[in-house]
């Protein structure tokens, strides 16, 4: 292990724990509940901030860890920090930057971006249906309050729509949903009942990589 300037990387070889113990040692910082994303090579998954220092951060996950090395903690307000795996434990895990950090911007998110809902760049396929029609369409990113959506079919703005998309495990889910905005044939939606964060997170990774729900 060699950490410098706030950085900490492992090397092949390196003992897990020890590695642990090193970066449970810097001065930590309790943030409290921070939802966020991490993107691997398997996907984007939701995560929940426990505590950070200089040297890294450790998460709540709602499933498994995916089974990479390389990651990248995408903030709500658009900072993204480059992590390498360090530890985990049940749905719990901890990350060493691979890069040094200001933990007390990474705490207060100031940054150039205005912060937003945690947005996922989920896609798979929906059925979208109005009063008279449905139509077969796509999301293409989504929150817990809402997608963008591609849809041949015409909807207009303000208008109320049910989409038939998956569930939790086998199951189909229904949601309503309202259009308010439309680009050629892509929608923005908001839901009328929105996904918990556990919901969200269990939904993405069922997407991505249904074998971290362990079911």
């Amino acid at each position: 292990m060699e950490i410098g300037a706030g950085t900490a990387r492992l090397h092949d070889g390196d003992d897990g724990a020890t590695a642990g113990a090193e970066l449970r040692a810097a001065p930590r910082f309790t943030l409290l509940i921070r939802a966020a994303k991490l993107v691997s090579a398997q996907g984007e998954f939701v995560c929940v901030i426990r505590d950070v220092s200089e040297t890294g951060v450790s998460v709540r996950l709602f499933h498994a860890l995916p089974a990479c090395r390389q990651f990248a903690l995408h903030m709500p307000a658009g900072s993204v920090y480059e992590l390498e795996s360090v530890w985990q434990r049940d749905n719990e895990a901890g990350f060493a930057f691979q890069n040094a950090v200001d933990v007390p911007q990474l705490i207060s998110e100031s940054g150039d971006y205005p912060k937003r809902g945690l947005r996922l760049g989920l896609c798979f396929p929906i059925t979208v249906s109005t009063l008279s029609q449905r139509h077969a369409a796509v999301v293409e990113n989504m929150s817990q309050q809402g997608a963008r959506i591609a849809c041949e079919g015409l909807l207009a703005i303000d208008q109320t729509v049910r989409i038939e998309a998956p569930g939790i495990g086998a199951a189909m889910r229904e949601v309503r949903a309202k259009v308010r905005w439309r680009r050629d044939n892509h929608y923005g939606v908001v839901f009328d009942d929105t996904f918990t964060l556990g919901d969200f997170a269990r939904l993405a990774a069922q997407l991505q990589a249904p074998a971290l729900l362990g079911e």
